[in-house]
């Protein structure tokens, strides 16, 4: 599996729905607003380098409100968490 962090400079008047339509493309995992110098960060998941392109130069490129992206291919992983037990209330 190939991961890609994809930092999005947005239209800030736009940034709800820049990130639902990120968010509804095939290979994106999840999708991030955030604090700082960009707006959103995309998480794409695909099996191969060339999806990768075809995610993020074909289609979350030309979501209506994207003004920019910088793509980071992630080489390898140093921990896995378990979302779920991270942010359990302990309420078993």
């Amino acid at each position: 599996m190939i991961t890609a962090i994809v930092f999005v400079k947005a239209d800030v008047a736009r940034i709800p729905e820049v990130a639902e339509g990120i968010a509804a493309l095939e290979g994106v995992s999840e999708v991030y607003s955030v604090t700082g110098q960009i707006d959103l960060i995309a998480l794409v998941r695909v099996r191969r380098h060339d999806e990768v392109a075809a995610v993020v130069a074909d289609q979350l490129n030309k979501v209506p409100g994207v003004v920019g992206t910088e793509t980071h291919i992630a080489f390898r992983a140093y921990s896995r968490h378990d979302l779920e037990s991270a942010f359990s209330l302990g309420l078993d």
